[in-house]
């Protein structure tokens, strides 16, 4: 018990260096702070925010203790996840006031989805929507037709629907079928963002703009219906993503590559980089300009693009900005150039073998044989860790097996009479 009391204990230095003794009130206060912390601690709280939440939240040492038990009960029988449950909490305390999450037990009880249930819960707190607008809501989705699946991911996606009237939901589900978009119940369960997109200000010169560009009706209808997130692009931004692809100066075969299932596709493609490389810090002038020049980037996954941000900022220790000058970074195999590479110029910085901070231009520019000779060759403990390079490399060279040219020599001619009778008539007739 000390040893868990111990953090939150060193945390909370507000209180006063005088005897507690001195004033119940406070000592009471006191053990009152602790018994809360211990009890958000059995349910996954870590201890080094706790002396923050807890000042910022003042309305839970006020609250009974047991209220407060009864509130985290009753999101564990909802079974959200412990992260879920911390970040819930953590994002809208106001969901362990009293009283409240007793209401939405029941209604909640019927959502599959934890992320759901979360995100009505999130919702709600803010803006106070009360459990009828959420029946009344449910009832209009299913009413339209849609499944329990995607009414759960429309609530998780969009919560903002649960402020929305019938009238607006239906008017969204009218446009979709106006324009011949099949399976609607599918497009929203992909793309639910769209009933937060006005349909006279967005979506009709969004589908002006397609047909401006040189796209036609079916072309349009099609890729809606391949992806329905190119209904939620900006004004303008497919224009601008295809003039980047047509102003590509990079090799054919890897522009055939990005071109190889259209040009409203290619360009949709492009703004999802565009997209994640926002997402991770850089600023929409900069993500252009590093897709621009390492088009390679649109031939990944949007994962695996992400998967590379992340070891370059969390692993490696270098700004996302780094990417603005060695856009190259993305357009290279992540196992088998990035990580090989990353392993031994840290081994060899730990052991100082390095003479100077290696960064990285210099960790992804080198060709493969510049990097091998400079990093690899003359430690041949590095030799493991970069992946037994010269042995393969010698393998490489040796394109076919010993032995084999025997096996593939052509067989010897016989010499027959008849051949040596053909000879000698073919001799004679020329003298």
């Amino acid at each position: 018990m000390a040893s868990k009391l111990k953090p939150f204990i060193n945390l909370r230095r507000y209180t006063p260096n005088r005897s507690l003794s001195s004033n119940p009130s406070s000592q009471s206060n006191y053990r009152k702070q602790i018994s809360l912390a211990n009890l958000l601690q059995r349910h996954g709280f870590p201890p080094s925010f706790l002396q923050h939440f807890l000042s910022k939240n003042t309305f839970l040492s006020n609250s009974d203790l047991s209220d407060t038990e009864a509130s985290l009960s009753i999101l564990l029988s909802l079974k959200l996840p412990q992260k879920q449950l911390v970040s819930l909490i953590h994002d809208c305390p106001n969901v362990l006031r009293p009283n409240f999450l007793e209401k939405w037990r029941l209604p909640l009880s019927g959502l599959s989805s934890s992320s759901a249930i979360k995100s009505v819960l999130e919702h709600s707190s803010r803006f106070g929507i009360n459990p009828d607008k959420f029946h009344q809501c449910t009832m209009v989705l299913k009413g339209l037709g849609f499944c329990d699946s995607t009414v759960s991911k429309v609530l998780e996606a969009f919560p903002n629907v649960l402020a929305m009237n019938e009238v607006e939901i239906r008017r969204k589900v009218e446009f979709l079928v106006g324009i011949d978009v099949p399976n609607v119940e599918r497009f929203f369960h992909v793309f639910p963002e769209i009933l937060g997109i006005s349909i006279d200000s967005k979506l009709k010169p969004l589908l002006d703009e397609f047909i401006r560009i040189g796209f036609s009706k079916e072309e349009i209808k099609k890729e809606i219906f391949r992806e329905p997130r190119v209904l939620g692009l900006e004004l303008g931004e497919l224009s601008r993503c295809l003039e980047l692809i047509k102003s590509l100066k990079c090799r054919e075969v890897i522009k055939d590559e990005i071109l190889k299932e259209g040009l409203f596709r290619a360009g949709f493609e492009v703004k999802v980089r565009v997209d994640c490389l926002c997402r991770h810090g850089l600023i929409r002038r900069e993500a252009f300009k590093v897709v621009w020049k390492e088009p390679r980037v649109v031939l990944y996954e949007v994962d695996e693009v992400e998967k590379k941000v992340e070891f370059l900022t969390n692993r490696m220790g270098f700004h996302v900005k780094c990417l603005a000058d060695v856009p190259e970074y993305l357009g290279v195999n992540f196992q088998k150039q990035i990580v090989p590479r990353y392993d031994v110029v840290e081994y060899l910085r730990l052991r100082g073998g390095l003479g100077c901070d290696v960064g990285l231009k210099g960790l992804i520019k080198p060709s493969m044989k510049r990097f091998y000779n400079l990093y690899v060759k003359p430690y041949p403990e590095c030799e493991r860790i970069f992946g037994k390079r010269r042995e393969d490399a010698r393998v490489r060279k040796q394109r076919h097996p010993a032995g084999l040219w025997k096996l593939m020599k052509p067989p010897c001619h016989v010499t027959t009479e008849e051949d040596v009778v053909n000879m000698k008539s073919f001799v004679g007739s020329l003298a």
